[in-house]
């Protein structure tokens, strides 16, 4: 497949989950596929909500830039922190090449990567929330004491952690759905939906 002509930089992304392990042979990779910045997470996990790495690659990241990984695991920390990263790029107009699947969402052919991730997405998301209204309601057959309501509901959250995702500021939902920053935090927490920073 051709790869079409982007006007913006290739920004690389690396990063190894133990100190004593070595991001050579990843930036190596980048350099040759001719990366200009490339961001670093040395001894950082994947599961880790905030690499500063990652973060900067966000904050600099700019339309019609491709972010290029070594390996697709380097980027996201679980599937769906994954597929909310590529559809946040896809939104807004930035590419994502993984050298060693072969991905480029320059191609015709790999802008079908980005539409496969934000349909899963958004199929787990729907998960989440069917699961957790399952739960509850046959905890309520059952008789369970739920405790005390709960100020967001599983709803209001899948729609926060959406927003996120998209790039909204945590502080600005939380005002917008009147609970502190670390009550949005919590709820999110508590269905296992992954945010990023």
């Amino acid at each position: 497949m051709t790869e079409e002509k982007t006007s913006g930089r290739r920004v690389g992304y690396a990063r190894v989950s133990t100190k004593d392990q070595r991001l050579s042979m990843q930036l190596d990779a980048l350099q040759n596929a001719k990366c200009r910045p490339i961001f670093e997470d040395h001894g950082v996990s994947g599961a880790k909500g905030s690499r500063p790495g990652l973060d900067a690659l966000l904050l600099d990241i700019k339309p019609n830039d491709t972010v290029v990984v070594y390996k697709l695991d380097r980027l996201g920390r679980s599937v769906l922190h994954l597929s909310d990263l590529l559809v946040r790029f896809q939104e807004e107009h930035i590419h994502f090449m993984s050298l060693s699947e072969g991905i480029n969402t320059a191609t015709p052919g790999g802008k079908l990567v980005f539409h496969l991730f934000s349909a899963f997405a958004e199929f787990q998301r729907d998960t989440i929330l069917e699961n957790t209204l399952c739960g509850l309601e046959a905890a309520k057959r059952r008789g369970s004491q739920l405790g005390r309501p709960r100020i967001l509901g599983p709803q209001a959250i899948v729609e926060a952690h959406r927003l996120i995702m998209a790039g909204e500021r945590r502080d600005d939902i939380a005002d917008m759905l009147g609970v502190s920053r670390m009550t949005l935090d919590r709820a999110i927490r508590r269905l296992g939906l992954d945010c990023a920073p």
